[in-house]
């Protein structure tokens, strides 16, 4: 590794925050793993380059294998000379797929994992007779119309604080807890055409809530479509918050359709 030059003197220790795009379609999701390519590992490595020290950063999220961000953050400390503001213009150029879109400085005590207060992860679905093929990492593509009255009374239901176990997949680490509050669940409908001029309709569905247990965003979003072609109601709903078992809740929606959208640093902000 050849370290880009920003001085030898010294500096004070510094404490930085990140907020990074990326496209997960290239990376093995967002946790370090051997001999494989994911988010951290890749920023891990720029910022070492860029900072002339080893880097390692705490992301607030592990997003999946093939799941996007418009707002993650990570943060990271080190003796580093380059000033905080160019940062993102050196690493920028060294990575295709991400992209850094600020960075500051922080006291001593931020932790970009555990200063967090909330997340906002935004799912896209498009409804078509000819899914696209050029948007199949970036939607959940289904033929069937959706009743989007009906997901929102279901999303409604779900809004509050709930043990969520019953959307929650195993296969991660067994959180102390699963009782979740989510603050809102917001959706969006319109018309739309694809890359080939052909007409879909286009929802934007925005879980906004403190934090999410594994997999937690895609059997929400999995359980609105149930409810939008008839196959969910507020009923099954309800019986399944109260239930805590998997069975009970819709199927996990694919990763392609999700983007961590903002990360929430101020309690205010995000119960707003």
């Amino acid at each position: 590794m050849i370290p880009l030059s920003y001085g030898a003197k010294e500096v004070k220790q510094k404490n930085i925050l990140i907020r990074i795009e990326y496209d997960g379609n290239g990376f093995s999701g967002w946790q370090i793993q051997p001999d494989r390519r994911t988010v951290q590992g890749t920023l891990e490595d720029v910022l070492s380059r860029v900072c002339g020290e080893e880097i390692h950063i705490n992301g607030t999220s592990r997003t999946d294998a093939g799941v996007h961000a418009y707002g993650q953050c990570a943060s990271f400390s080190g003796t580093f000379g380059i000033p905080t503001d160019r940062i993102p213009i050196a690493a920028n150029h060294l990575f295709p797929d991400i992209k850094i879109t600020s960075a500051e400085e922080k006291d001593s005590e931020f932790h970009a994992r555990f200063s967090a207060v909330g997340k906002t992860y935004l799912y896209r679905i498009s409804v078509s007779d000819t899914p696209d093929i050029f948007m199949r990492n970036y939607r959940y593509q289904l033929k069937d119309a959706l009743d989007a009255g009906k997901m929102i009374e279901v999303a409604k239901a779900l809004e509050g604080t709930h043990d969520f176990s019953a959307f929650h997949s195993s296969g991660s680490n067994e959180p102390e807890t699963a009782v979740r509050t989510i603050h809102r669940i917001d959706m969006i409908e319109y018309a739309d055409r694809d890359t080939k001029g052909m007409p879909t309709v286009e929802y934007e569905i925005r879980v906004t809530g403190d934090g999410f247990l594994y997999h937690m965003v895609r059997i929400i979003v999995g359980t609105l479509t149930e409810a939008g072609v008839g196959e969910f109601s507020v009923e099954k709903a309800k019986e399944a918050l109260l239930s805590g078992k998997r069975a009970c809740a819709g199927h996990t929606a694919p990763a392609s359709g999700l983007w961590l959208e903002k990360i929430y640093f101020d309690e205010i902000e995000v119960s707003s």
